[in-house]
Order: C-alpha cells, then structure tokens, then sequence
C-alpha cells in the first residue's frame, strides 16, 4: 500500500514538473524562456518590461491654526473682593465708583454699601457677567472698586514715616519678584509685623495690580511703597542713613535667629527662582539664612520673607524697642 501511494505520487510529480517544462513565458526577444518568471530578463537580452503604478496621491494633514490671544494689559486701578472693597473704603484712597452684582445683598457686601453710602460714593448694579470680563483673576465676590491707580511713595517719605513714629526704621526691598501673589502676601505681612516701607524695582517686579490688592487683604492702603530706578543706588541711600542692609540667602553667614535685628534695619528678598542679584548681595552689609532640614532647599519668597521679618518683630518685642 505504501509503494503503490508513492508510486502514484512520483509519477504526479513528474507529470507537473513536465508540464512546467514545457511552459515558458517571452523573454524581450519574443522568444520562450523555460522556466523564466514574467517580467524576468536575462542579462544582456534586453530592458526590462515597465510595470505601471498608480500615481501618488499626497495627503495633506489639516493643521488647526489657533486664534492669537491678545494679553490683557493689567489694569492698576480696580479692587476686587469684599474685604478689599472695605479697607479701601476705610482709607483715604480715592474710589470713583462701585459695581455690585444685581441680587446679590448678603453677607458684607451689605458693609460695603453702608461705607459707600456714609462716604457718598457711586454704587451701581451690573450683571455679574460685567464684573467677571472686568476681574483681573475672577474672584471678585460679587463687587469691584473702580479707583485712582496706586500713588507709590519716595524713600525719604519711608524714612520721614519711621521717623515720626519715633521708631527705628524698618524697611522691606524686593529684589525683582514678579509673582503679584508673592507681593501680596509680603504686604499683608509686612503691614502686621511694623515694617514702615517697601521698596521694589521699577523694572521686573510687579506693581500694585487688583491681584496684590487682593492677595494683601486691603493691606496695601497702609502700606508706603516706593519704586526706584536702581535697587543698588538705594541700598546706598539707606546705608548712608545709618540702616544696616540683610540679605536673605540660602548660603547666609548665620542663622536669622543669631544675628541682632532689633536696630535700623533693611530686609532684601530675591526673586521667586534667582534670589538676590550677585551685585545687590554685594551691597548687603550681611547675608542671613534660614535653618531648613528637609530635602527641599528653598522657601516661597513671600515664606522666607514672613519669617525673617516675625523674627525681627520678637527681637524688637523682647528688647522693648521701637
């Protein structure tokens, strides 16, 4: 049975390997090429035949093009949120105009009315959608103050201040911080720990924007800010009127808690990511730093700030001076 199954199989096979044999394709020449595949040339017998393709078609990818956002211009003459609204309204600062949104009469805002209407200045009712294209950040609670922009101060007004309270100057310099949340919160600070004034740049640090007013807290209607041209100018001006200038640095020659700081002094805060400038530090009289052991190396500037400047005020405290 297995030889007769071969057999037959043998002969199957012979019998197609003769039929392939006997077929054959045209070469180039027109003659018959046994065993020869189609589109086969053999060398020197000719060119080989063209095989025709479909053309390629290019697909061009759609690229969205986003509309260019123009920024807004921050605007220095409004004051958002109610607490805010209500420190200025205590103040001196000159308000031309109030918006509230229209059924919104709980809570402070009624405060705010009172003190608009006691100092007779114009309230008036908008849809909240008019104050949400008008906020500088979107939390205005429902009110806005429309103000005279931020009157900023001179260095002597600072001092002269210091000077009529019959207390020992005491003076915050920000070296270029730009975060207007950082600022803020270094004016509510400031304001609650003595400090007479601020000094910061013309140039690369952030004004007195509806955000500082709000992150301040009303904070910045009793607080004297100056700006200056040059931060190192102004270092000289302050030495010269016999304050001591600190700088706060990670790599401080002592802790803040070892140094003397209950005198004339001059506290300069650096940038959020750079620190103090290599020139300013030059001008400082002495770089102080915080005790830090954890495995982040640096403070928020407006933290490292608010602990110098408590340290300042407990020193001030325990020795009884002003």
């Amino acid at each position: 049975m297995k030889k007769e199954i071969s057999t037959k199989w043998e002969s199957k096979n012979s019998k197609d390997t003769k039929e392939k044999d006997t077929r054959g394709y045209k070469g180039a020449s027109g003659s018959r090429v046994r065993g020869d595949k189609p589109g086969y040339v053999k060398p020197g017998t000719g060119t080989r035949p063209r095989v025709e393709t479909k053309p390629r078609v290019e697909v061009k990818a759609s690229v969205e093009v986003k509309p260019k956002v123009e920024e807004r211009p921050i605007r220095e003459d409004l004051i958002e949120g109610r607490n805010a609204v209500i420190e200025a309204l205590k103040s001196d600062r000159t308000i031309e105009q109030i918006l509230v949104a229209k059924g919104d009469t709980e809570g402070s805002i009624n405060v705010v009315l009172g003190l608009a209407k006691e100092k007779g200045i114009v309230v008036k009712e908008v849809d909240r959608k008019k104050l949400d294209q008008m906020s500088d950040f979107g939390a205005h609670q429902g009110v806005l103050a429309i103000v005279t922009p931020y009157n900023y101060y001179e260095v002597n007004e600072i001092l002269e201040y210091a000077k009529e309270k019959g207390e020992k100057p005491f003076i915050i310099v920000l070296d270029e911080i730009e975060d207007p949340h950082n600022f803020g919160a270094i004016i509510r600070t400031a304001e609650i720990s003595g400090v007479h004034g601020i000094i910061i740049t013309k140039r690369r640090n952030v004004g007195v924007t509806p955000t500082v007013y709000k992150t301040s807290a009303g904070a910045v209607e009793h607080m004297r800010i100056a700006k200056v041209t040059n931060i190192n100018t102004t270092l000289d001006i302050l030495k010269a009127a016999g304050i001591w200038v600190y700088g706060a640095d990670s790599l401080g020659e002592n802790y803040c808690f070892n140094e003397k700081l209950d005198g004339a002094i001059a506290l300069v805060i650096g940038s959020e990511g750079r620190g103090i400038s290599k020139l300013t530090k030059e001008k400082c009289d002495v770089l102080i730093k915080i005790p830090m052991v954890g495995q982040i190396t640096s403070l928020n500037a407006s933290v490292a700030a608010g602990i110098i400047m408590y340290e300042v005020l407990k020193q001030k405290i325990g020795s009884g001076i002003k």
